[in-house]
């Protein structure tokens, strides 16, 4: 058995942020019939921030060297 949840995220998939200021906290809303909700501190905003651009710029990067190739 896996110990990871996977949640596969798409261009149309709906997400809905909320501030919860009362906590320190954002949570993001991902889908509709079966939400899956992030809490997130607001420590841990920049290091997630960083982590997604750094994911775009690994895909750029990899798509710069496919079009190299050609």
């Amino acid at each position: 058995m896996r110990d990871m949840v996977t949640v596969h995220l798409t261009a149309d998939l709906p997400v809905r942020v909320r501030a919860l200021p009362f906590a320190d906290r954002v949570e993001i809303r991902l889908g509709k019939a079966f939400p899956v909700a992030l809490v997130i501190d607001r420590g841990a905003l920049t290091r997630l921030s960083s982590a997604v651009s750094e994911g775009i710029a690994a895909l750029e990067a990899a798509d710069g060297h496919r079009e190299g190739d050609r």
